[in-house]
């Protein structure tokens, strides 16, 4: 039944239409806490990585590190979102799309940072830059390369990119690496909250409904949070002593070139612009019953490249479209551009505040470990969903086999590259780009009647 003081049938399949403020402003944050949560982890997880996240020495001296990379995951999301909403010339949809942090680029960016403290920063953020001037690029090409990006290729590399993850929330959810081969790791202390925040995120998103549902995860990770600061795993020390007011910097850890990441970050682009376009015919689908325009595709991955970019300059991770949000235009009815306009200023205001990003950092490792576990297992059901479109003949079985074999055999045995350089190790042990190009190449070189 339509909720008519939010407006007529036609006005709320108008991306152009404004509900009442006071409707407005509460959908337009229903739509931050639908995807609050999965923006900021990548974020802390590359700090993690970096070693300037965690650990009592590296998270004390790394603390205000990792605070400014997650205000740049909140300022830049808002910052992308508002490419899209808005637009500029020919970037931006100019439809409901919500950016965020993208998960995607994880596998690349964990083995690209690891252990190197904020010295592996430079080269990650040159990375991101030019991958974000790649993805804009594929904006005027992106129509004429989907025909090389099917199902059985999306799908593989979704469900890829899930595996080269959950490796990473199991860890987390023990305690984390700085505890690996102690007696702490994996202990009932570490698993408890995770497992708090897993059962609560499963209670709220099948047994609520409304804004509870749609911010699941969020709630689970208070949740867990809660319980960790009862058993004395929170601190709020350092919150002191972060600024209540600060500016992005500007190439805040320089820019140093590495072949490998810039090659990863760009093929990784493809793979956000197919994601995006899948998003955008969503949204339309969903929210107003029509087919996407190529005005609409092409301005959206102009948005997603040049949102990154930008984030690049100032210190942030690649952004992408958020596909829950998606989910949430459908579920709400609600195809206002305008409310995620809101949402977008709530997120960019956020992203100015340093004590803001400083209380989401006491977030234990753990816990956020209960709260990775669900999103990086959310990640393998979609690429699953994608290959449930897959026919699954002779032809297309072999495909999925060797790729999904070569892939994630390398990324369970990455001694194998040994004896290869530092890039290309980077590139491969991963599994996701050797996935990704073998499945791109045997399905445009085999035959269609392989039987």
């Amino acid at each position: 039944m339509t909720d008519t003081t939010l407006g007529t049938p036609a006005q709320m399949m108008d991306p152009d239409y404004t509900p009442p403020l006071a409707k407005a402003v509460p959908l337009g944050i229903q739509h931050v806490l639908a995807m609050f949560a999965s923006n900021v982890t990548p974020a802390i997880i590359v700090a993690g990585a970096a070693g300037f996240g965690f650990g009592s020495d590296q998270g004390a001296l790394g603390f205000p590190d990792m605070t400014y990379m997650i205000q740049m995951s909140m300022l830049f999301a808002g910052i992308a979102t508002l490419f899209q909403t808005i637009g500029i010339g020919p970037v931006g949809a100019r439809l409901p799309i919500v950016q965020g942090t993208s998960f995607a680029f994880l596998p690349i960016m964990i083995p690209a940072v690891a252990g190197q403290g904020t010295a592996g920063m430079a080269g990650l953020m040159t990375g991101v830059l030019i991958g974000g001037c790649f993805h804009f690029l594929l904006g005027t090409v992106i129509g004429k390369i989907r025909f090389a990006l099917p199902p059985l290729v999306t799908g593989l590399i979704v469900l890829m990119i899930g595996l080269a993850l959950v490796k990473v929330g199991i860890q987390y959810a023990a305690g984390g690496v700085p505890l690996i081969g102690k007696p702490a790791f994996g202990s009932l202390a570490m698993w408890l909250p995770a497992l708090v925040v897993i059962v609560v995120t499963l209670a709220i998103k099948f047994f609520t409904k409304g804004l509870m549902s749609v911010a699941a995860v969020l709630v689970g990770l208070v949740a867990g949070y809660v319980v960790a600061y009862f058993m004395g795993q929170v601190s709020f020390s350092k919150i002191a002593f972060a600024p209540l007011f600060e500016l992005p910097t500007p190439f805040k850890w320089g820019l140093q070139f590495n072949s490998a990441i810039v090659i990863g970050m760009c093929f990784m682009a493809v793979i956000s612009a197919i994601e995006t376009v899948g998003d955008v015919s969503g949204i339309t689908k969903g929210g107003a019953g029509r087919e996407a325009t190529d005005k609409e595709i092409t301005g959206a991955t102009f948005a997603d490249g040049l949102g990154t970019a930008v984030a690049g300059v100032f210190g942030g991770l690649p952004n992408t479209s958020f596909s829950q949000n998606v989910g949430l235009i459908s579920m709400t009815g609600v195809m206002s551009r305008h409310v995620v306009t809101i949402g977008a200023i709530f997120l960019i205001i956020c992203g100015m505040i340093p004590k803001f990003g400083a209380i989401v950092a006491t977030v234990p490792i753990n816990v956020l470990g209960g709260g990775v576990i669900v999103m990086f297992g959310m990640v393998c059901a979609a690429g699953i969903s994608m290959l449930s479109d897959v026919t699954w003949n002779r032809r297309n079985m072999v495909i999925f086999a060797v790729s999904l074999s070569v892939g994630l055999g390398l990324q369970m045995v990455p001694e194998a590259l040994q004896h290869t350089g530092k890039t290309v190790q980077i590139l491969l042990t991963s599994g996701l780009l050797p996935a990704a190009g073998l499945s791109i190449l045997l399905n445009l070189i085999l035959p269609e009647e392989l039987d």
